[in-house]
Order: structure tokens, then C-alpha cells, then sequence
């Protein structure tokens, strides 16, 4: 029996629901286990379209999710929200060129500022800049409404426990794939 729009949540035209997509699977491979592929499938698509929900909301702010990311990685750096762009490339998992690409858009935009270190003139700062955090602050203000309006069919207990199952399931895949924090190709 397939899932309604409401149980699996609704579905474009060209995708199926979650029972048809594990039927097919089994048809094609009988030894899938139809609760784990139902598991791993809806966490799948709830990541696609909460990256799409996202997206749409730093669109609204006039920045791209590349450019989130950024400000994100400044932020959580610390005050005073400085990192060097080798660094900001190694934590976003992307390549030097990509990054500095990146930064010169963002720069041209006035979210972040690139200076070189008063203490080592070879190398390059990149700092948030007021109007970036200012960004940061209103995309997370619309995060944090999306996120409670995901969640509102969820008890405190409930939230709390599938908290914890998906952190269980994060760490076994950085045990098992520790280089799986970065990207296979640059997006931007």
C-alpha cells in the first residue's frame, strides 16, 4: 500500500512515493531491506528539499547558498569572524580557486572584506563584514521559523530523540567515510 502525499509528503509529478520507489528496488534487488531503504531515502529527500527551502530563503536575502556557507564558516570561527582563505577552503571542502573565486564575488558584494595580515603581508584575511553579518542574522531568523514549523508535529521528546538517532547515524557515516565532510566536485 502506498504512502498519501501527507504520510510521505508530497512528491513532483515524476517522483514516486517512498513504498513505490523501495517496490521497484525490491523487484530489481531482492535483498533490500525496505526499512532501511525507507529510512535512508526520506532522509534523502528531506535533505533535498530543505536545501531547496533554504536556498529559496538566502535567495529572498540576495545571497547564494555558496556565499551562506561563507558567512556560516566566519561566523562560527569566533569574533572577530577572520579566517585566511586556505582555511575557509579547507572547511568548506572546496578547492583554492574555487574559494577565491568566491571570496572576490562576495567581497564585490560587501559581505566580507580581504586584506593582507598586518603581522604577515604574505598572507590574505578575510573578514565578515557588518553587512554580511547582518546576512548571517536574517537568513538564521528565517532558518530557525522554517526549522520550528518543521518540527511542530514533534513532541520536546520526540525532537530530542531524533536528535539523537540522526547524530548515531552521523557519526557511524564520518566513521566509516571520515573524507565525506567536503564535496566530490566544487559547485560553484
Amino acid at each position: 500500500m502506498s504512502d498519501t502525499p501527507e504520510q510521505s509528503g508530497a512528491q513532483s509529478p515524476q517522483e514516486p512515493t517512498l513504498d513505490e520507489q523501495i517496490a521497484a528496488y525490491q523487484r530489481e534487488f531482492r535483498d533490500l531491506d525496505p526499512q532501511v531503504e525507507k529510512v535512508v531515502s526520506a532522509l534523502g529527500r528531506l535533505n533535498r528539499r530543505m536545501n531547496v527551502a533554504y536556498g529559496r530563503q538566502v535567495a529572498d536575502l540576495g545571497i547564494s547558498n555558496a556565499e551562506w556557507e561563507v558567512l556560516k564558516t566566519l561566523v562560527l570561527s569566533g569574533a572577530p569572524y577572520r579566517l585566511g582563505p586556505g582555511e575557509l577552503a579547507k572547511r568548506l571542502g572546496l578547492t583554492p580557486a574555487a574559494m577565491t573565486h568566491r571570496i572576490d564575488r562576495m567581497a564585490g558584494e560587501g559581505l566580507v572584506t580581504r586584506d593582507r595580515d598586518e603581522n604577515n603581508r604574505v598572507r590574505v584575511i578575510v573578514e565578515l563584514t557588518d553587512e554580511g553579518r547582518q546576512k548571517w542574522l536574517e537568513a538564521m531568523r528565517m532558518a530557525t521559523d522554517f526549522e520550528e514549523e518543521l518540527l511542530q508535529d514533534l513532541s520536546t521528546e520526540e525532537r530530542g530523540a531524533l536528535g539523537e538517532m540522526l547524530i548515531r547515524l552521523l557519526r557511524r557515516v564520518e566513521l566509516t567515510q571520515p573524507d565525506a565532510g567536503g564535496r566530490l566536485t566544487d559547485l560553484d
